[in-house]
Formats: structure tokens, C-alpha cells, sequence
């Protein structure tokens, strides 16, 4: 099932996604579903990475080449 939004954006945002809609030849609500996408993938990305990186500075993982050392 699909589910329709409608957004007022900035003019000059909606002017950036016309050009790179017509530069691409991509329509407008793909790129914006795409970005959107991408941008709760990299929120739920840093939000795991924070609940984790506590966990592994308590095991004594405080950079990542104490990661590679270990995984290696």
C-alpha cells in the first residue's frame, strides 16, 4: 500500500530537484523517495552506532583499530 505526501519545500530546494530531475531524467518524487531513504537509513545507522559504541568502549573497544585488531 502506498501512502501520499505532500511537502511545501523552499524555492530553492524545488529549484535544485527540477535540475537534477531534468539532469538525470528522473522524476522528482523518486529522487525525494530516495533520499529519504537514504536519510532514515544513516539516522538508524548513528543511532545503533551510539547504543554500540558504549557497549564496546565497556569491553575496551575505544578506536576502530582496536576493532581491526580484533577482528583480524
Amino acid at each position: 500500500m502506498r501512502s501520499v505526501l505532500s511537502v511545501s519545500l523552499p524555492k530553492k530546494l524545488a529549484s535544485e530537484l527540477e535540475v537534477l530531475a531534468s539532469e538525470t531524467g528522473r522524476n522528482k518524487s523518486d529522487i525525494v523517495k530516495e533520499s529519504l531513504a537514504e536519510f532514515l537509513w544513516e539516522n538508524r545507522f548513528r543511532r545503533m552506532k551510539k547504543r554500540l559504541s558504549r557497549k564496546a568502549k565497556a569491553a575496551g573497544f575505544v578506536t576502530d583499530e582496536d576493532v581491526f585488531k580484533e577482528i583480524s
